[in-house]
Parts: C-alpha cells; sequence; structure tokens
C-alpha cells in the first residue's frame, strides 16, 4: 500500500496544518466504511476571512459543542487543516455522514452574496493534494459535491466537481 500524503505532508504547493500522529494505529482497522467523499464550501463571500477558528465557532454553537463537522477545512491560503477524526463520523451531510468524509474550503460566495467558485489557486492544489491522498486510503469512495446528495437543495461547493471525478477516475 502507497503511504498516505496525510502521513508525512511533504512540502507542496500548499501548507498543511495536520497534528502528528493523525493516523493512529487503529485507522486501518477502522470500522467506518467511507464511500463518499463530500467536498462542501463555507458559503461565506469571497472579501471576507473565515478561519478554521471561526468555522470552530460556528459549528460548535450550531452543533451544541461537537465540534467542527467537516474532516477537512482548506484556508484561502491552501492551508489544509484536520478538523475531525477521520475515525469520527462527520457532522456535514444529513444522511450521509455515517459512510462519508467531508472537506470544505473557505469561500464560495461572490462579493454580493451569489454561489460563485472562489477557490484560490492555493485551493485548489490543496484540494487535488487531499483528494489523492484520501483516494489512496478509500480507492472505491465516490467524489461528490454537497450539491450532487439526493435531497440537498443548494449550491454548495459551488462548483463542478465532476472535475475531480474525472481526474481521479483515470488514476
Amino acid at each position: 500500500m502507497q503511504p498516505s500524503l496525510r502521513q508525512s505532508w511533504e512540502p507542496s504547493p500548499f501548507r498543511a496544518v495536520l497534528p502528528i500522529g493523525l493516523r493512529s494505529k487503529t485507522f486501518k482497522n477502522m470500522i467506518r466504511k467511507i464511500s463518499l467523499i463530500v467536498i462542501h464550501c463555507s458559503a461565506t463571500r469571497s472579501n471576507q476571512r473565515f478561519t478554521v477558528d471561526m468555522l470552530r465557532a460556528c459549528h460548535n454553537a450550531r452543533f451544541h459543542g461537537k465540534g467542527i463537522g467537516y474532516h477537512y477545512f482548506i484556508e484561502k491560503d491552501g492551508q489544509v487543516h484536520a478538523t475531525r477524526s477521520e475515525e469520527s463520523i462527520g457532522i456535514h451531510a444529513r444522511h450521509y455522514n455515517a459512510h462519508s468524509i467531508g472537506i470544505c474550503y473557505e469561500g464560495g460566495l461572490d462579493e454580493k452574496g451569489n454561489p460563485a467558485d472562489t477557490r484560490t489557486p492555493a485551493q485548489r492544489a490543496a484540494l487535488i493534494a487531499l483528494l489523492r491522498s484520501l483516494k489512496i486510503d478509500y480507492p472505491d469512495a465516490e467524489i461528490l459535491g454537497h450539491c450532487e446528495l439526493e435531497g440537498v437543495h443548494k449550491a454548495c461547493p459551488c462548483f463542478d466537481v465532476s472535475e475531480y471525478r474525472d481526474y481521479f477516475a483515470h488514476l
């Protein structure tokens, strides 16, 4: 099995902030079967910051102190934050949390508050590297945008995720 990028996080086009030892020894024997990787946006305006600390405060208020619902958060500068253990069920996609990994990028709305693809080049590079790493560990997991899930009626993640499905289908 190839080593995961999340295990070493070599310097790359993005900066990653992940705790050392993120991958526990029980990870390989994880009971959760991951069949989906769901991409979200924070639905925040492109001309305003929404840091991981702001996300944490928002989710703690919304989810009664249960922490950030996504497993990963990518800030505008490409910094990747591991915000929930992959072993833990997320709080990001109702009816899909038990078998998915949630990734959120900062942004998704233009300056006027309309849905828009606001990913920076650094976020795009970070997302592709993170997805590559996740696909090593979960090769059968389908990559979907939040809006593609049945019963979801929003634009999130505000871009066409098929570009990533197509990219990883050829690897």
